[in-house]
């Protein structure tokens, strides 16, 4: 499925990226994406919100790779010496052959369903190589559309030894979208607690 936006000359190929690679160190070592709420691992409700027009989906993690094949194709960090998102997303980004990639984290189980679309509107008319969501009071980096053709500098970035999924916007053209009205949806599980009630 393609989106077409501005013009029938302007079309985008988008894939999600589901970052499930962290080390859940705050969650006693457990997997945050295979946890379950409502009888269905995070990983399941974040894909059943994901929106309509999206290509392929892509997760990325490091561990059970066996449980997540069972959602999506699987990308693996394997940057040399480097562990965190920007390596799952480099990784992504060696794989794929759509224009855009949508970035979700996976300890968020209720992102917005118009996610892509106010991303995709506020980069379309900034121009720009990057939008990432803001709640209200913060950023959200791991919510984001990029370009594609950022492998190369994203590779740069992480070879010069960055991590910074942030310092790294701030080297691109980068815009934020205004999420304020959703400012729940970004409400991510570090410890057992966090888990949102039904």
């Amino acid at each position: 499925m393609t989106i077409k936006r501005n013009s029938p000359q302007q079309t985008h190929t988008v894939t999600a990226l589901i970052l499930a690679g962290g080390a859940g160190r705050r969650m006693e070592g457990q997997d945050k994406g295979l946890l379950k709420w409502q009888s269905k691992p995070l990983i399941a409700h974040i894909i059943s919100r994901l929106p309509e027009g999206i290509d392929q989906l892509l997760i990325s993690c490091n561990r059970n790779l066996e449980q997540y094949q069972k959602y999506a194709a699987t990308v693996v960090d394997e940057y040399p010496d480097y562990q965190g998102p920007l390596a799952g997303i480099y990784a992504a980004l060696t794989t794929i052959t759509t224009s855009e990639l949508l970035v979700l984290p996976c300890d968020c189980p209720r992102p917005p369903r118009d996610l892509l679309r106010r991303l995709s509107e506020q980069r379309d008319t900034y121009k720009a190589d990057v939008c990432f969501a803001h709640d209200g009071g913060r950023g959200q980096y791991l919510f984001a559309l990029l370009n594609t053709t950022l492998k190369a500098n994203l590779g740069s970035y992480l070879a010069s030894g960055g991590r910074s999924v942030n310092q790294w916007y701030k080297q691109l053209h980068s815009v934020q979208a205004d999420f304020s009205d959703q400012a729940d949806a970004f409400r991510n599980i570090n410890l057992p607690s966090d888990m949102p009630q039904p």
